[in-house]
């Protein structure tokens, strides 16, 4: 180009589309060669096609040569547009001519080529080749398509071999694009297949001996004639010819859609690119809507979209609605919008749906601010869902807590679907409850209530309101709702009583608890086993064995059976409170009801008998467990040695693991994990270190407590140097060093005073990342402090804060103390600044220190600001802080500023010393002497009258 400037792929393409439908080709040839480049073969095929469809194959042939001369490779589809052309022409000889060319540049045909060449032959009546080819395009790899078979049965038709007809329609069959009844003719489905209705066309045997009928000659001699209209079948199967040598794309299209054939549909799309078409409107359209009804591939209409955007700004409405309700994933929600937005655009009626499948789709994106642009625009156009989709997008606006908006659609539902008022209050108070807004559900049912919308579905909104609140932990107005129930005489569901008696047993309202059993019994008898299991729970969870007891006799008297819920949760029970005796007893019931004793019971009765001293009977309720679930077998033992170690009963401890060896059952990760904590408990530290060196060796995790348990052990026996082989084990294998772990092992570093191996410890974890987010190093703080390492200290308080921990005030008083040893008052005062706005109050030692450091810095302006902020925060300074500032005040000669500050001391109940009232009272008579007299005079009497010094008055301030 004249500026050097090379045009890209797409615009070559819009210009060569306009030259082709100008049918300007000597230009599109100018254009390349001054462009110094070959077009594509997208581009090269299209104007091929063009050149083939206006004027010949001939022209098409000599534009190629030039068109290769600048570079250009012709592919398979090139020459296939050639072939065809060439046959539509009647050029059947240069159709075979390309594809000679075709094959000398190793390339294959491809099966448009093969469907050319079969019309062709049976065009010019060489209907015995029809047959070759068809033959060399299944050995060439060309999967025959509906048209191929329909040209060949077109061709054998025409030229009368119906026996050739047969063998195509079992082809046809074989390839699964027909199925033959038993029955069934193959001629008439040959016939029916053309187009032909099924009486319109017979083949018959000429039977008459007189004047002769006969056209042609089956296999086997036998004379035949058709019996039909001559000239409609000769011009319907000259067409078929005709229009199988040119594909049409279009028309294809349309039939694989109908055939919901869409993979090859896609494929045809992809065809006709490379043949220079493109689809028509009415294709285009087909392909989306049947690609929308289908609910697959949203990827290729998204491609189709980009590559045809001219065709899909001409959709119509309706396609437009489809495809705006089928792009429901994710990754296609743009696209969505997009269209979404043209339609606005357009005007283009909007159905329901489309609103609702685009605010769901946002609601899975997302996006917050696109979800309220387009719900206004939604709402605006009065969009109501329907009451399937109420659900999901009522669930969403609660979860986000728009529930102007969800009162709103409500109404909205309410309106529109009267019918269904029911079930819309049901979705709506549902919803609310269950997402928190119980309280806001309750108003609205009152409301609705007082316009008298659904007097008759009150009960159900109520039980709506009970469970909303209990699982917001909102008992007494769970308890409000259901006293109205009772007192408008409604059911009770069982449901709702399943959750009221175990919490009025909770609350230690027992009698209430039975009452609202029995109004549930008389109301549905049915479900009175549930109430009873309920209550029996509550009450058993209270530890009130007696009325347990009762409650179990009451079940027995009504006929009932107990099950094993009920037998589980006395056994619980009883043993809350140790009575070993009862719990043999339901035990021994238990098995001999051959009913099923679970894991929490199991546990129960085995503390139990531990801490009475029952071993031998642990031992055996042990052996009656591995019995009845040999699934949990390491489960049962687990919860044997836990016991056993809670009473230090390592002997047994020890046989059990042997027992477990025997057994060949492998210990799991809790039982290496009881182990290691029991025998540390114990002291036994050699045999807590084995278990963890054989649960590392297994290559299992050991819980952050039992490396807490061991760790501390070791420290606590001084043994500082195997703590730390253990915490090199850690860091290995990259776990994290939890705050009791790091503050014992630096700690007992520090306690042998080995500080520089406790900093390059605590570097260590930092640098690996083994430092939790719930860290803790008050203590180290204050270590650290009392060593003078400050910036130890304050890296470690640094790294806490990092994790999102406040050190305790204790902590900040540490490091403020640290700082003003060492004469750094403004880095304590930073400290100091820090906890006032962490709202952390500071010792009024530490009020005391600071006063004291900047009444020495001469800061007594700073100290008094201080007083202020001691009296916002309820705290009053101590005697010694006024003191101190009087002191530094009258040393400056602010004897004024001096004795505002005595006054506000007496103010707050204290008395100075003599020595700081004479002393301010001299320097204010030196002072007055520079004044005139009188005024020193009423100043000093007054001075002396407020300070308590006045004669014939006794103060009655506090000292000190």
């Amino acid at each position: 180009m004249a500026l050097g400037l090379i045009p890209a792929d797409s615009v070559l393409s819009e210009i060569s589309t306009g030259y082709c439908e100008k049918k300007d080709f000597d230009d599109i040839l100018s254009f390349y060669i001054e462009c110094k480049r070959a077009p594509d073969v997208l581009i090269g095929n299209k104007i091929m096609f063009s050149l083939c469809s206006n004027f010949s194959t001939k022209r098409a042939d000599l534009f190629l040569r030039d068109l290769e001369q600048l570079g250009y490779v012709p592919d398979v589809r090139t020459f296939a547009i050639l072939i065809c052309w060439s046959c539509h022409e009647g050029k059947l000889k240069n159709a075979f001519v390309y594809v000679a060319k075709l094959l000398s540049r190793k390339l294959k045909p491809d099966i448009y080529s093969y469907n050319a060449l079969i019309g062709g032959v049976f065009n010019v009546g060489m209907w015995g080749h029809a047959q070759d080819i068809y033959e060399e395009a299944i050995d060439n790899g060309r999967a025959p398509t509906l048209s191929t078979f329909k040209v060949l049965l077109a061709g054998y038709c025409k030229a009368r071999q119906f026996d050739k007809v047969k063998e195509i329609v079992d082809d046809m069959v074989k390839h699964s694009f027909i199925q033959l009844a038993l029955l069934e003719d193959p001629l008439s489905k040959a016939f029916l297949l053309l187009g032909f209705s099924p009486f319109a066309v017979k083949v018959k045997r000429d039977n008459d001996v007189g004047f002769s009928k006969t056209e042609f000659f089956d296999g086997v001699g036998n004379g035949l004639y058709l019996e039909t209209d001559m000239d409609e079948y000769e011009k319907k199967l000259t067409s078929i010819l005709r229009n199988s040598m040119i594909p049409d794309f279009n028309s294809l299209l349309v039939e694989e859609c109908d055939r919901g054939n869409l993979k090859s549909a896609y494929m045809m799309i992809n065809d006709m690119s490379f043949w220079g078409q493109e689809p028509s409107l009415t294709a285009f359209s087909v392909l989306i809507r049947a690609h929308c009804s289908s609910r697959s591939n949203f990827k290729g209409i998204s491609s189709l979209f980009d590559k045809y955007q001219k065709l899909a700004s001409q959709l119509d409405g309706k396609i437009l609605n489809l495809l705006v309700q089928a792009l429901n994933k994710k990754e296609f929600m743009h696209k969505r919008r997009i269209i979404f937005d043209e339609m606005l655009k357009r005007n283009v009626p909007i159905e329901n749906e489309s609103y609702t499948a685009l605010v769901i789709g946002l609601f899975k994106e997302k996006s917050y601010r696109g979800f309220h642009y387009y719900w206004e625009i939604a709402r605006k156009d009065d969009w109501v869902p329907k009451l399937e989709y109420f659900h999901v997008i009522l669930d969403y606006l609660c979860r986000q807590e728009m529930i102007e908006k969800a009162l709103e659609l409500f109404e909205s539902l309410l309106v529109s679907y009267n019918h269904l008022k029911f079930e819309i209050c049901n979705v709506l108070f549902e919803h609310l409850c269950v997402t928190g807004f119980t309280g806001i559900a309750h108003v609205c049912v009152e409301e609705l209530n007082r316009l008298g919308y659904f007097f008759d579905y009150m009960a159900y909104a109520y039980v709506h309101l009970i469970r909303g609140f209990f699982k917001e932990k909102k008992f007494p107005e769970a308890n409000s709702i259901f006293h109205l129930m009772v007192a408008k005489s409604m059911t009770i569901p069982y449901e709702v009583s399943l959750l009221l008696i175990p919490w009025l047993c909770s609350t230690g309202r027992f009698e209430k608890a039975i009452a609202l059993k029995e109004i549930v019994l008389r109301s549905q008898p049915s479900d009175s086993f549930s109430i009873y299991t309920a209550l029996m729970n509550g009450v058993c969870k209270q530890r009130k064995v007696l009325e347990a007891s009762h409650l179990f006799f009451e079940i027995l008297s009504k006929g009932l059976i107990p099950d094993s819920e009920i037998y589980e949760k006395l056994i619980q029970a009883h043993s809350r409170v140790n009575n070993l005796r009862r719990v043999n007893e339901l035990f021994g019931v238990v098995i001999r009801r051959k009913l099923n004793v679970s894991i929490p019971s199991y546990r129960y009765i085995t503390r139990l008998m531990c801490v009475e001293g029952r071993f031998l009977q642990a031992l055996s309720v042990k052996d009656f467990m591995l019995k009845e679930n040999s699934s949990s077998k390491v489960i049962i033992y687990n919860i044997l040695i836990f016991s056993l170690f809670q009473t230090g009963n390592i002997l047994l401890v020890n046989t059990l693991l042997k027992e477990l060896e025997q057994h060949g059952l492998i210990l799991d990760e809790i039982t290496y994990n009881f182990l290691i904590i029991g025998y540390c408990r114990w002291q036994d530290m050699t045999s807590s270190r084995q278990c963890l060196n054989t649960l590392i060796t297994k290559d299992l995790t050991p819980t952050n407590r039992s490396l807490r348990e061991l760790i501390s052990c070791m420290c606590d026996h001084g043994m500082i140097h195997e703590a730390l082989d253990l915490s090199r084990i850690m860091e290995l294998k990259g776990w994290v060093h939890g705050s009791s772990v790091q503050n014992r092992i630096v700690e007992g570093l520090l306690s042998q005073n080995k500080l520089q191996e406790a900093e390059e410890f605590l570097d260590r974890m930092v640098e690996k990342g083994l430092v939790p987010d719930s860290i803790t190093y008050d203590n180290l703080i204050k270590r650290f402090c009392s060593y003078g390492r400050l910036k130890r200290a304050v890296d470690l308080l640094d790294l806490m804060l990092k994790r999102g921990n406040i050190p305790n005030a204790a902590t900040y008083d540490f490091i403020i103390h640290s700082f003003c040893k060492c004469k750094k008052l403004h880095q304590a005062m930073d400290f100091f600044t820090e906890m006032m706005v962490k709202k952390l109050k500071p010792s009024i030692k530490t009020w005391d220190l600071i006063v004291r450091n900047l009444c020495e810095e001469g800061r007594t302006e700073d100290a008094e600001k201080l007083f202020i902020y001691m009296t916002g925060m309820a705290l009053t300074p101590t005697r010694e802080m006024y003191c101190l500032v009087i002191d530094r005040l009258c040393s400056d000669n602010k004897f004024e500023k001096a004795s505002e500050v005595l006054q506000a001391m007496q103010r707050n109940g204290y008395t100075p010393d003599f020595e700081t009232h004479w002393s301010l009272i001299s320097n204010l008579s030196n002072f007055s002497d520079k004044e005139s007299s009188n005024r020193s005079s009423g100043f000093l009497s007054r001075l002396l009258s407020e300070s308590g010094f006045a004669q014939g008055k006794e103060s009655k301030s506090k000292i000190g």
